[in-house]
């Protein structure tokens, strides 16, 4: 569904649903938003600013709450929004639309939530062979390491533990994208790399991160979760993701949640930690899904727990990325 049916179908079904009439305006080219979208609501008229996506996603939240504060008031419209997302853009009171018809508005003493639409599918598109699970293995070594990218396909195959035969397919898809440009026969560059970084993390989130799901845990002593930084993870094998790794980059984030990345077995794990599985437990414990060393011995690359912490999507965690891209990935990226 492109923008314009978007539109189409969200004022239309506003209207069937809740008898509120809308009416778009497309803004020119030198503006940073896509439109004004006008709503009569009753006896009262409502001019929004408004943005349009197929969908959104946690990453895109710091971006929308950006563009709600410049232009005011404004209004973001998808294809649909995913009740979490949704939930969150309530917290920070950004309203919206979806093309069913579902809004959520505090405007002018007008307050219109509705929510009980039926969603509007997305169909599945072809996956580019880049970002399937073992697109993403390797392209995490390319964004932590470019260099890599003008690696053997044999290095980079041993590196990543990936089959060499997965490889022309992966530089494939990121020419297809526009993501890899060949400077000679032996020599490439990674281009667009901020875009390629934000579509890995929202494919990391949506393909690979819940393949590697081992299991939600508590520790057998409930005051352990507040003494985790004393825990002794074992070398190379285990180390912080997510919010403790936040808090170990940052020094500015509590966590609430733990997240650890092993490559130990299940029982190892509990014994090692005094763990306890736990479906509503307050750590997660997921695979470990690349090879190399990490800078610091106990937490994974600053790339990966930006990449946890974004996909959260709450405001302490995302003020945490803010702080973790400025001092480890700016310059990178």
């Amino acid at each position: 569904m492109n923008k314009q049916e978007i539109i189409h179908n969200a004022l239309n079904n506003i209207l069937t649903t809740a008898n509120i009439k809308g009416t778009w305006k497309d803004m020119d080219d030198k503006n940073q938003i896509d439109g004004q979208l006008q709503l009569k609501i009753e006896n009262q008229t409502i001019d929004l600013f408004a943005e349009i996506r197929t969908e959104i996603r946690t990453i895109h939240l710091q971006k929308i709450q950006d563009q709600a504060k410049e232009y005011n008031p404004f209004i973001i419209m998808a294809q649909r929004i995913f009740p979490k997302i949704k939930e969150e853009l309530r917290n920070r009171n950004i309203a919206y639309l979806e093309a069913n018809g579902n809004i959520f508005l505090k405007e002018k003493g007008v307050f219109v939530w509705i929510d009980t639409n039926k969603l509007v599918e997305i169909k599945n598109r072809t996956t580019n062979r880049a970002f399937t699970k073992t697109g993403l293995k390797v392209l995490y070594q390319f964004l932590i390491n470019e260099q890599w990218i003008n690696y053997t396909y044999r290095q980079i195959a041993e590196q990543t533990n990936t089959g060499i035969g997965n490889l022309n397919n992966i530089f494939t898809g990121l020419k297809q994208e526009g993501y890899l440009l060949q400077i000679n026969k032996q020599q490439y560059k990674i281009e667009n790399k901020k875009k390629l970084l934000e579509t890995w993390i929202m494919e990391y989130e949506k393909r690979l991160k819940p393949t590697l799901t081992i299991g939600t845990f508590r520790f057998l002593k409930e005051d352990d979760f507040y003494n985790w930084k004393n825990l002794k993870l074992q070398k190379g094998k285990t180390c912080w993701g997510g919010e403790p790794a936040g808090d170990i980059f940052t020094n500015y984030l509590r966590p609430e949640e733990l997240t650890i990345y092993t490559t130990e077995t299940r029982g190892d794990l509990m014994k090692n930690y005094r763990l306890v599985p736990d479906i509503n437990g307050n750590i997660l414990i997921l695979k470990k899904f690349w090879e190399y060393d990490e800078i610091n011995d106990n937490v994974v690359h600053p790339l990966l727990a930006y990449a946890d912490l974004i996909n959260k999507g709450d405001r302490r965690c995302t003020e945490t990325t803010q702080k973790i891209y400025d001092e480890y990935l700016q310059d990178k990226f």
